[in-house]
């Protein structure tokens, strides 16, 4: 860590008690800790664990709490729990007694993470911009499993309709799958009938908001930022890529009765509105974080754009 800055912060920053960067640490960990004990209940394994092996953070990363920048932490215990990216300061009190805490080492992040924040930026900016589009129906889930042997399938589940009428579903309907995450993942016959071939190369021109994939990203781009994301933020996009991928999941070919999980059965047209319904809602969530996590890059000092909503 970085020694003591000799100046006072500007009077713009937060500055928090041990006691009370303590407490809201300890809310983190106690929300997060909800999420994981949930994720590990055996009726959840098929959907919510996801987030915790498709995802590269872990549980005990996930429960620990940052400030983001522009917070000071006050106490010699802070020096010793935020090290990497943090430096330490002295902040006066209102008689002027000097304190030392540390806070995000804005300067040292940006250097290190400058390529990542670029691409984040330019991401979510692009995102947020672009028109929803409601009309894929969580059909990419139908087509990474398209003839495939129950060996090869991802997950080992029942299909709801069986081999044959789910190869069906996919043959009649209209494949526009945006994002190169779930379309990574297409069976090798599923490819060519994609309307779009999204690489990683086009993913910021792809990407839209109305997609379940690119909504639950919300939160990988969170940890990703971390620890220039406070706690509270990471949680948020935690929390909505969970309830993103219980969707993602009901609208699945796979029968997950037996975990709990009621269909939603995208191969009809109830089925339809109602995953449209829903996946309106995660969007407008979904922007909202966008906005949220744009904030945090822009306080950084990183040029952001930030165009209306399409």
């Amino acid at each position: 860590m970085d020694s003591v800055a000799p100046s006072p912060i500007p009077a713009t920053r937060t500055v928090l008690t041990e006691q009370e960067w303590r407490e809201r640490a300890a809310r983190h960990a106690e929300r997060a800790e909800e999420f994981v004990r949930s994720a590990q209940r055996p009726a959840a394994r098929p959907v919510e664990s996801f987030l915790f092996t498709y995802y590269s953070y872990r549980p005990a990363q996930l429960r620990r709490w940052h400030p983001g920048p522009g917070v000071v932490l006050l106490g010699e215990s802070a020096r010793a729990e935020f090290r990497r990216w943090y430096r330490t300061v002295t902040v006066p009190d209102a008689s002027g007694t000097p304190h030392t805490g540390v806070e995000l080492d804005v300067a040292a992040f940006v250097a290190d993470r400058g390529r990542a924040l670029r691409f984040v930026a330019d991401l979510l900016s692009a995102v947020r911009a672009r028109s929803a589009n409601f009309g894929c129906f969580g059909l990419h889930e139908w087509a990474m499993v398209y003839r495939q042997s129950p060996e090869e399938r991802r997950h080992a589940l029942p299909l709801r309709l069986g081999a044959e009428a789910t190869d069906r579903v996919v043959e009649s309907h209209r494949i526009r799958c945006s994002h190169f995450d779930a379309f990574r993942f297409f069976t090798p016959e599923a490819r060519p009938l994609n309307q779009l071939q999204p690489t990683r190369d086009t993913q910021i021109a792809l990407d839209q908001p109305g997609c379940l994939h690119a909504t639950m990203d919300c939160y990988k781009w969170a940890y990703k930022l971390s620890p220039a994301v406070p706690g509270e933020l990471l949680l948020d996009c935690f929390e909505l890529a969970r309830d993103v991928r219980e969707l993602d999941m009901r609208a699945s070919p796979y029968d997950l009765s037996a975990h709990g999980y009621a269909p939603v059965c995208v191969e009809t047209p109830e089925g339809k509105a109602e995953y449209a319904a829903t996946q309106r809602v995660f969007s407008e969530r979904g922007q909202v974080l966008r906005d949220r996590l744009l904030e945090v890059i822009a306080a950084l000092g990183v040029a952001v754009e930030r165009p209306a909503a399409g």
